[in-house]
């Protein structure tokens, strides 16, 4: 018998984040404002679960507002023309989240590294299920080509995007 359970984001208690170098001496931090998930579980068991999250790109924040514009550009995500970016799951063993993710117009199957912190209720009597997601990906492979080479010959942004997840579940009654 089939016992799913809806899941869907505490966005209080999380937080899309990917991290990127610069000039490869410094690394760069920004996350998504905006952005919602769900999740289908049986019963509250996550194996197998499936993951389906958005984030409006133009809701991306890295504290620098002239940097946030040119992000938002054309140069990177064209918030404009493509205002979401989706990941869809196919498979979750407990360990890897393996989905499609898509940017822009391009989709492309990753890996995340996932851990289920542990399920727990809140006291308020709600069941909460805590997530850490890792993973990598290269921006070129997302059309997010631009790039620049520094008087001293180095990249200002690296090709390499780190991926931190950290998201809180909530069951749906």
């Amino acid at each position: 018998m089939n016992n799913n359970t809806n899941w869907s984001i505490d966005n209080a208690h999380s937080e899309i984040a990917f991290k990127v170098k610069h000039m490869m001496i410094s690394t760069v931090t920004g996350h998504f404002e905006d952005f919602q998930a769900t999740a289908k579980t049986n019963g509250e068991n996550f194996d197998n679960a499936t993951l389906e999250f958005s984030a409006k790109t133009a809701s991306l924040n890295t504290k620098n507002k002239d940097r946030d514009t040119h992000l938002k550009s054309d140069d990177f995500f064209n918030s404009e023309k493509f205002p979401e970016m989706t990941f869809v799951s196919k498979s979750f063993n407990g360990d890897k989240l393996v989905g499609d993710l898509t940017i822009r117009d391009v989709t492309k199957e990753i890996t995340l590294d996932a851990e289920l912190n542990g399920i727990a209720v809140d006291p308020y009597g709600q069941t909460k299920a805590g997530f850490e997601m890792k993973g990598e990906i290269n921006r070129k492979d997302f059309n997010l080509t631009w790039n620049a080479v520094t008087e001293a010959g180095s990249i200002v942004v690296s090709d390499k995007v780190k991926l931190e997840i950290d998201v809180q579940f909530i069951k749906q009654s």
